[in-house]
C-alpha cells in the first residue's frame, strides 16, 4: 500500500468516526516522552556525580535508585495533581455554561450566533445553524466550552497521565544504572562502567528527543541533539561536582 493509499484510508467516513470516537491518547504519549526525558536527566546526573567522586557501582546503584524511585513519584505526583486541577477547572466552568444558558438563554444564544458569524456564516445558514447548536443543551454547553474557552469535552485522566510519567520515568532512568548493575554482577565485564553507562545514556537521550520532536514541531535530528546537549550538560555538571568532592568522598 503506497503513501497516499494509507491517506485515502484514513479519511473514508468510517475511518473519521472511529477516529473521532476513539480516546484521545496524545497527551498520555507527551506525558511518557517528558517523563522519560526528565528520568533520564537526573538519575544520569547522580551517576555521574557519584563517578565522579570514584565511588563504588554499589553506592552508585544505591543512590540511582533511591533518586529513581522518588524523584520519579514526585513528578508522577505533580502531573496527577495538574491534570487533576485542570480537569476540576474544566468541570467549574462547564457547570457555570450550563447555569448561564438556564438562566440567560437569549444571551447565551446571541453568542453562539456571533462565534459562527465570525466564522463566515450568515443569514439562514447561520440561524439554521444556531437553531441546530441551541436545541440540545449538552451540544450546546460543548460548544461553548470549546469556542468561548478552548476546552474539549474530553479531558486526560490524572491518574493515566501519572502512571504514564512514572512508568516512562523508570524505564528511561532506570538505563544510566545499568552498567553499573552488570559491574555489580561481574567486574570484569566492562572494566570501568562509567564511560558504558554515558554511551547507553547518549543513546537514550537522543531517541527520546527525536520522539519528542513529532509533538512539538521539531526536526527529529535537532530534537535527539538538543536533549542530547542538554543531558550531556547536566551530566558534565553533576560529574565536576562529584569530582571536585572527590577528597571529602574518599576521607569518609
Amino acid at each position: 500500500m503506497t503513501h497516499h493509499d494509507d491517506h485515502e484510508a484514513e479519511h473514508t467516513p468510517e475511518a473519521i468516526q472511529a477516529r473521532l470516537a476513539g480516546e484521545p491518547s496524545q497527551g498520555y504519549l507527551k506525558d511518557s516522552i517528558y517523563g522519560a526525558i526528565d528520568g533520564a536527566v537526573t538519575t544520569f546526573a547522580v551517576v555521574s556525580s557519584v563517578a565522579g567522586a570514584g565511588l563504588s557501582s554499589g553506592i552508585v546503584i544505591i543512590l540511582g535508585l533511591a533518586n529513581l524511585l522518588a524523584d520519579g513519584f514526585s513528578m508522577a505526583s505533580g502531573n496527577f495533581l495538574g491534570t487533576r486541577a485542570e480537569n476540576q477547572a474544566a468541570s467549574k466552568a462547564r457547570r457555570e455554561e450550563a447555569d448561564e444558558i438556564d438562566s440567560h438563554p437569549e444571551g447565551e444564544r446571541e453568542e453562539v450566533r456571533q462565534i459562527f458569524a465570525n466564522k463566515g456564516f450568515k443569514g439562514e445558514i447561520l440561524e439554521e445553524v444556531v437553531k441546530v447548536i441551541t436545541a440540545d443543551k449538552e451540544r450546546w454547553v460543548d460548544t461553548m466550552m470549546q469556542e468561548e474557552h478552548g476546552l474539549s469535552r474530553d479531558r486526560p485522566s490524572a491518574i493515566k497521565a501519572a502512571l504514564a510519567t512514572f512508568a516512562a520515568f523508570l524505564m528511561i532512568g532506570g538505563i544510566p544504572l545499568a552498567a553499573y548493575i552488570v559491574d555489580l554482577v561481574d567486574p570484569t565485564i566492562l572494566g570501568k562502567p562509567f564511560a558504558p553507562a554515558c554511551l547507553l545514556t547518549g543513546i537514550a537521550f537522543f531517541a527520546v528527543g527525536a520522539l519528542k520532536s513529532r509533538f512539538v514541531d521539531q526536526h527529529w535530528a535537532l530534537g535527539g541533539a538538543e536533549t542530547l546537549g542538554i543531558g550531556a550538560l547536566a551530566a558534565g555538571m553533576a560529574y565536576g561536582i562529584g569530582y571536585l568532592l572527590r577528597p571529602f568522598a574518599e576521607g569518609l
